[in-house]
């Protein structure tokens, strides 16, 4: 049976590439997410909830205004006017897929106990005590990025506006049988990225690879020692050649 694959349009031509990594510059349509858009977004989710809000509330209040015996169908509308949102929101909080919870792939009739244990314990080796603590109970990763806090599961992913007033859903489909080639034409690219915290010196290669990206690593403090010329060159040679500056 042939699968069904998303169309994706081809760029234009003369379209200049945007600058970062291969599969993100692939999504040319796509505009990056920043504060003025996630702002946009979150105006537009507000605006529709109020028009739903009052779409279903002003009948029911119109309602009792003309007989107060249509008490029953005016609280109908006003339950339509509370259900149709905390369904959406519910649908988004759902798009997430904590890792190994009932809803995660790997709950098959061949489930692997003790790999599914291995994965975690690996993954929670890239994480800080806390995060890794977190990762263990709730089977998200948490992750604290430029415009909010990130918690990734298997499946999808929340962002925690700041202030904690706004929760962003964003669904991404991971480790479906036709990914699995690009997937692996992937993993070499991330694979030296991967060793350089299994090095003792992990603290001084993620500083350079910070410095090394524009970000700010900080200089190393004591008793960790500054990384050789030589050891700075296999940092370099570990990020994507678009992402090195």
């Amino acid at each position: 049976m042939a699968q069904t694959r998303t169309w994706k349009p081809a760029a234009p031509p003369g379209l200049v590439r945007r600058p970062g990594l291969e599969e993100a510059a692939a999504l040319w349509w796509r505009e990056e997410a920043s504060e003025e858009t996630l702002r946009g977004d979150g105006r537009r989710w507000t605006a529709w909830t109020v028009a739903v809000a009052i779409a279903f509330t002003a009948p029911g209040i119109g309602l009792l205004l003309l007989s107060p015996w249509t008490l029953p169908v005016a609280l109908g509308c006003f339950a339509h006017a509370w259900i149709v949102p905390w369904l959406q929101a519910r649908r988004g909080a759902r798009s997430v897929v904590p890792l190994g919870s009932e809803r995660s792939a790997a709950r098959g009739s061949e489930r692997d106990q003790t790999a599914e244990g291995v994965a975690l314990g690996l993954l929670g080796d890239l994480v800080g005590h806390r995060e890794r603590e977190l990762l263990r109970r709730c089977g998200v990763a948490f992750h604290s990025g430029a415009l909010g806090v990130w918690l990734v599961g298997e499946r999808g992913a929340l962002m925690v506006r700041p202030g904690g007033h706004r929760i962003d859903c964003w669904c991404v489909r991971v480790a479906e049988a036709g990914d699995l080639p690009a997937a692996r034409a992937l993993w070499p690219r991330l694979a030296p990225l991967a060793r350089l915290d299994m090095d003792p010196r992990l603290v001084q290669s993620f500083k350079a690879a910070l410095e090394l990206t524009g970000g700010y690593g900080g200089p190393t403090r004591p008793p960790r020692l500054p990384l050789e010329p030589e050891d700075l060159e296999r940092v370099r040679a570990a990020l994507p050649s678009r992402t090195a500056a």
